[in-house]
Formats: structure tokens, C-alpha cells, sequence
């Protein structure tokens, strides 16, 4: 995380110890996960925050998405992990 937020000059939004850091990326939210945090695998996804995840993975897999994991509950939201229909992986996420 020191090298967004002291190098690069973001603003830390919030930090849970070493497992994650949410940092201001001018408009957008940085995230950094720790290993067992990337609920995406070793890819990186984008996350897009939602109201309900549940219903945005019924709008998305009607859609053509395909559910990869979730929804879940982490520490600190409901995610859950998509694919679309090119393969890509992308996470959703609403705060607890």
C-alpha cells in the first residue's frame, strides 16, 4: 500500500490491517486485497459497487454473465464474482 499512497499520492480511504486498503483514485476506488482476501483469484477484476447483489446477478446472469462465486458475505461487504460473457472476470459488491 505504501507505494499508491506514498508514491503515487492517494488518499487512504480505509485500510483492515494488512488483509485490504480502499484508496482515492481520483474518482475511483483503489483496492488492494492481501492473498487470501482476492476473492477474484489471481486475476485482476474490476469491482463495481451495487445496491442489492443478489439482484444485480439475477439482472446480469439473465443477461449472459456467469456466476464464478457468491454471493457472499466478507468482513466488510456481500460480493460476489462474475465472468461475462468474453470471459472476463468482475466482482460486485455492497456494504454491510
Amino acid at each position: 500500500m505504501a507505494f499508491y499512497s506514498r508514491t503515487l499520492g492517494l488518499a487512504v480511504k480505509f485500510r483492515d490491517g494488512d488483509r485490504f486498503a480502499a484508496l482515492d483514485g481520483g474518482g475511483v476506488t483503489v483496492a488492494l486485497a492481501a492473498g487470501g482476501e482476492q476473492v477474484a483469484g489471481a486475476v485482476t477484476a474490476p469491482s463495481y459497487k451495487v445496491g442489492d447483489v443478489a439482484e444485480a446477478v439475477r439482472d446480469l446472469t439473465a443477461a449472459g454473465a456467469e456466476v464464478v462465486s457468491g454471493p457472499e458475505t466478507g468482513p466488510h461487504e456481500v460480493r460476489a464474482v462474475l465472468r461475462d460473457p468474453s470471459g472476463n472476470v468482475f466482482v460486485l459488491y455492497s456494504s454491510l
